[in-house]
C-alpha cells in the first residue's frame, strides 16, 4: 500500500513549522503569503488553508497577514513527519 498523500493544509502547517524552526522560535509571527508561495499556492488558496487551519486551532492569526503555529499544530506536524519517515505497512 502507498503512503497516504500530504493535503495542502498539512503542507501548509509543515512549511510554517519548517520556518518558525529555522529562526529557532516557534512563536514567531510569518506572513501566510510567503508560506503559501513557498508551497506553489495563490493567495486565494492561502487565505482558505489559514481559515481552516485556525478553525481548528492549528494557527493563530496575528494581524491581516501574519500567523504562528499553535501547539496543537506543532504536535500534528510531529505526527505528520514521523508517519513519512515511518508509515505503516500493511499486508
Amino acid at each position: 500500500m502507498s503512503q497516504k498523500a500530504t493535503t495542502k493544509d498539512e503542507l501548509f502547517l509543515i512549511k510554517l513549522h519548517e520556518m518558525a524552526m529555522a529562526q529557532l522560535d516557534l512563536q514567531r509571527e510569518i506572513d501566510q503569503y510567503v508560506i503559501g508561495r513557498a508551497i506553489g499556492q495563490n493567495d486565494k488558496g492561502v487565505n482558505t488553508i489559514v481559515n481552516l487551519l485556525a478553525q481548528a486551532n492549528f494557527v493563530k492569526k496575528c494581524g491581516d497577514n501574519l500567523v504562528h503555529i499553535t501547539s496543537n499544530g506543532v504536535r500534528l506536524v510531529e505526527h505528520l513527519l514521523v508517519e513519512r519517515v515511518s508509515p505503516l505497512k500493511t499486508n
